[in-house]
């Protein structure tokens, strides 16, 4: 090929395949009047436009993570701010609490005419301070003040907040799914921040390009490193490890839209990249002789073709339909189609290979470093097969010790317990050699572990797990593990663990009425969430009912005044999922419990007028908790939605893995 082109079309060509940003321009220094030197390309002004556009592209781009990081650093600012105002309202909540309690034991002491017993921590006797007047509490207020006088709803100033509600409310609506595909849509406030960043895209694809044949190449070219440069982000985005989580607050549940949609976004960035050259081969290259099997078959440009194939393949093998069919080919056609991809962009393009490295580093550390050796662990366990003979109720416990305290840290795993709505990947060796290679997410069904005092005065934890999973029809994990559970109990099993963000529990516990809407299995998320809320504190005061009641600590839980459930289930036998004295429990620590009828008998309720109703009958605070199918996440979702817009204050966390 060289031999046939032009000096300055070979030379431009060639600094290509290995300019970087920083990269000096290769003007020559020997300039001799006009005439242009066959022998020297620099001299050509058609070399030097695009050889300065090839090197703007490349320094272009190193502003992109730049602007990423700026949208990051709003994001985390944005959480932990959230962050501290719950933990304030949860700090205020338990001092209301702690001062009710104290007015309430002393009235009640005051009542009886005798004290509590010496050990109380209550002072009580004549001693005990009068409510305060209810017609000076305006004027003077105290921080019991709220609980000794009529609730109110305090409703912001129609005029002045109104359009924030609304726009708020606009954000939080989540639209239908798309007709005919039907896809289901994110809310709004997703699917505006990815029509964001599809613009910051576009913009970096056609800024200060000139629309001309001439610089088809330059925009090929950009393409290409639009697509290298958005790489670390869809691994890391890809990543059950990773630091976004933890400075946003998004988990990895909610962050994998994004992944998604980066990875489509690539992918046709690779394909323009692709196209751009062809047409370039096309116009200009075709005429010299260069043939079509020549330009395929260039070292270049068959690594390159060979690249998109895979993130091609990628691509497809991720779609929903393909994925539900098939997941396990899916498991591992990402993981063999991303390290061949990977190896073939190393040698494609010196300019790609920083953000390979980058991207491998981070693929090796997420998925061997921390999911097959940090936060992997081994337990024996018994497959329970329940009523519906759909389900399986995988069980395992183990002593966790005084070493087993749970932080917040990525370096915990299992073995040191979980905290209430995460989840786990799971492993079952014995199925087959193929299963002892593949992990599969399910939320822990049980209690996170809790400290509990033996009668020895000793403070001891203890793990006890349990998922719910329901077999699909489709042959897969679920379909063999039901075959399993069928001809034994016992099993060993491998978690990958724990996954998952705490904004859902952080957001009930701050709120002065918590509700939980489940749906189906759903209820493996309310379960956990539910059993953190109403779990009573642990008494100091009496060993021997210590020894048998478990909670975090001797103060009083910061937990809602009002914790409520809708649990929709499908059939009659589902019922039985949560064993009859778990809910008993859950109703005497205060749950007020709603289950419909069956939906296979008497149909779909309408939980989004449940929700209305219960949301409005309450004067302060309302945070919700909706998991469940994709229609009920929807219609509880716009019914909060709605409120809002009336400025009403709830607020909804959807908990709905999407894998």
């Amino acid at each position: 090929m060289d031999e046939h082109l032009e000096p300055w079309l070979r030379s431009a060509l060639h600094f290509a395949l290995t300019a970087t940003a920083s990269t000096e321009s290769p003007w020559s220094q020997h300039v001799a009047g006009d005439v242009v030197d066959p022998d020297d390309p620099g001299r050509d002004p058609r070399f030097k436009k695009l050889v300065e556009a090839i090197l703007f592209s490349r320094r272009l781009m190193n502003t992109y993570n730049l602007v990423l990081g700026g949208v990051l650093l709003v994001f985390t600012i944005w959480h932990w701010g959230e962050k501290v105002v719950l933990l304030r309202r949860r700090q205020r909540m338990r001092r209301l609490k702690s001062h009710q309690d104290t007015d309430k034991d002393a009235n009640e002491a005051v009542g009886d005419g005798k004290a509590w017993s010496s050990s109380s921590s209550t002072s009580t006797g004549g001693s005990a301070t009068p409510p305060p007047d209810t017609k000076t509490r305006d004027s003077t207020p105290s921080e019991s003040s709220p609980l000794l006088s009529p609730p109110h709803r305090r409703r912001p100033q129609r005029r002045l907040w109104r359009p924030y509600y609304l726009l708020k409310s606009t954000l939080q609506y989540q639209p239908k799914p798309l007709p005919l595909v039907h896809k289901t849509l994110p809310t709004n406030a997703t699917s505006l921040l990815i029509l964001c960043w599809l613009g910051l895209v576009l913009f970096y694809n056609f800024y200060a390009m000139p629309l001309s044949f001439t610089y088809l190449f330059v925009f090929a070219d950009r393409c290409g490193i639009i697509f290298i440069t958005n790489l670390p982000l869809l691994y890391l985005l890809a990543a059950k490890n990773q630091p976004i989580q933890w400075l946003t607050g998004y988990s990895y549940e909610s962050l994998n839209i994004f992944h998604r949609r980066v990875g489509e976004v690539i992918c046709v960035q690779a394909g323009l990249h692709f196209v751009g050259m062809v047409c370039v081969w096309y116009g200009l290259l075709r005429h010299v002789g260069f043939t079509l099997v020549q330009f395929l078959f260039n070292r270049v440009v068959l690594l390159g073709l060979a690249a998109l194939v895979a993130y091609q393949g990628i691509f497809f093998t991720s779609l929903a339909s393909f994925r539900q069919r098939a997941y396990e080919l899916f498991l591992v056609l990402h993981v063999l189609l991303q390290a061949a991809g990977l190896a073939f962009l190393w040698f494609h393009h010196a300019s790609s290979r920083p953000y390979v490295g980058v991207s491998l580093g981070i693929f090796l550390l997420d998925r061997v470093v921390f999911r097959l050796w940090v936060k992997s662990s081994t337990h024996p366990a018994t497959l329970t097969l329940l009523p519906d003979d759909e389900t399986i109720l995988v069980s395992a416990n183990w002593e966790l010790g005084n070493d087993g305290a749970y932080t917040s840290r990525v370096m915990n795993s299992m073995g040191k317990g979980w905290k209430p709505n995460q989840h786990v990947f799971l492993s079952v060796p014995a199925l087959s050699r193929k299963h002892a290679l593949q992990s599969h997410p399910f939320t822990i069904f049980s209690a996170a572990p809790t400290m509990t005092r033996t009668t020895e005065g000793d403070d001891v934890k203890h793990a006890w797990f349990s998922l719910l999973i329901r077999a699909q029809s489709e042959p897969g994990f679920t379909h063999t593990l039901l075959q399993h559970a069928r001809n034994t109990s016992q099993t060993r099993i491998r978690l990958d663990g724990p996954y998952g963000s705490s904004h859902a529990l952080d957001l009930l516990a701050s709120s002065t009425t918590a509700i939980v809407i489940a749906g189906g299995s759903g209820i493996a998320v309310a379960y956990p969430l539910l059993y953190s809320l109403l779990e009573p504190p642990l008494s100091t005061s009496d060993p021997e009912s210590a020894s048998t009641t478990t909670a975090a600590a001797a103060a009083p839980k910061s937990c809602p005044n009002k914790v409520k459930l809708l649990w929709i289930t499908h059939a009659p036998n589902h019922r039985l999922w949560i064993p009859e004295d778990k809910l008993k429990e859950l109703q005497d620590w205060g749950l007020h419990v709603l289950i419909p009828p069956p939906t296979a008998l008497a149909g779909r309720p309408d939980a989004a007028s449940v929700v209305r109703h219960w949301v409005q009958d309450e004067v302060e605070r309302t945070g919700v908790v909706v998991s469940g199918p994709d229609g009920l996440v929807r219609d509880v979702r716009n019914a909060c939605a709605g409120l809002v817009g009336k400025g009403v204050d709830v607020d909804v966390q959807v908990e709905k893995f999407g894998w």
